[in-house]
């Protein structure tokens, strides 16, 4: 099996840039509790093929949210991820099942809508955060993320409503979407696609991460919780607000 490290649909410039932004998204990521995957796959979206960008995304994201969770494994909810880990099983069966593109208008409003409310609505009663809703919670996003790969910030407002302080909420973050970004290949290799073209540039994207997040956890350890739960809600906001935008823009198209 050859391997190689700049795909036929990259340049080495390209590549080297895209390195850059693993480093600088996962530290955003480490440092606020989301946002970097997002970002990272609206820079990815700009030169990696249609086909490709969810599986190649997903791996990578599952790279570094997996650091994240090395780094931070002390601080993981442990009771959350217990409930979390079947609702991911349920939403990959199903996805697998069901594998289809969703129009792209209906998941940004979707996800922006909720999670404008789970930041500034009313909290949600404790039953829906107790064991049975993370397992609806998991199964949903785990579901939808195989469709549009940027369901971070739905399940970082859900995960922003069981309280926590700052590390705790960035490592259960973290071990949730490595755990939702998992499946993906196995679900993507049976649809057909080969990752061989991409293993080299996806290794890269993840060391590169790794720096990231090892960066990011430093200046998590500058911010109070209590700004880092006001620039959290800032930071899901912001992309709650572009997630609209681009489904209006669609829509009037």
């Amino acid at each position: 099996m050859e391997l190689i490290l700049i795909p036929d649909s990259l340049t080495t410039g390209i590549v080297a840039f895209l390195f850059i932004c693993s480093i600088m998204t996962s530290m955003v990521t480490a440092s606020f509790g989301v946002g970097g995957g997002l970002l990272l796959l609206v820079l990815m979206a700009m030169w990696v093929p249609p086909a490709a960008i969810i599986p190649v995304h997903g791996i990578i994201q599952f790279a570094s949210n997996g650091g994240r969770v090395v780094l931070t494994w002390r601080n993981i909810n442990w009771k959350v991820l217990a409930a979390f880990i079947p609702g991911v099983v349920a939403g990959s069966l199903l996805g697998t099942l069901l594998l289809v593109q969703l129009p792209a208008y209906i998941w940004q409003l979707t996800i922006g809508l909720f999670v404008l409310y789970l930041c500034w609505g009313p909290g949600l009663p404790k039953a829906v955060l107790g064991s049975t809703g993370v397992f609806i919670a998991a199964t949903a996003t785990t579901f939808i993320g195989l469709f549009v790969g940027a369901t971070g910030p739905l399940v970082a407002a859900f995960i922003k409503q069981i309280k926590m302080d700052r590390f705790g909420t960035v490592a259960t973050q973290a071990a949730a979407m490595a755990l939702q970004h998992a499946p993906k290949a196995i679900v993507f290799g049976f649809a057909g696609f080969v990752f061989q073209e991409w293993l080299l540039f996806m290794a890269g994207m993840a060391i590169f991460g790794f720096v990231g997040t090892w960066l990011g956890l430093h200046v998590l350890r500058t911010i109070s919780n209590k700004h880092f739960h006001r620039l959290f809600n800032i930071v899901l906001t912001l992309l709650s607000v572009r997630l609209l935008w681009q489904a209006g823009s669609s829509m009037l198209n």
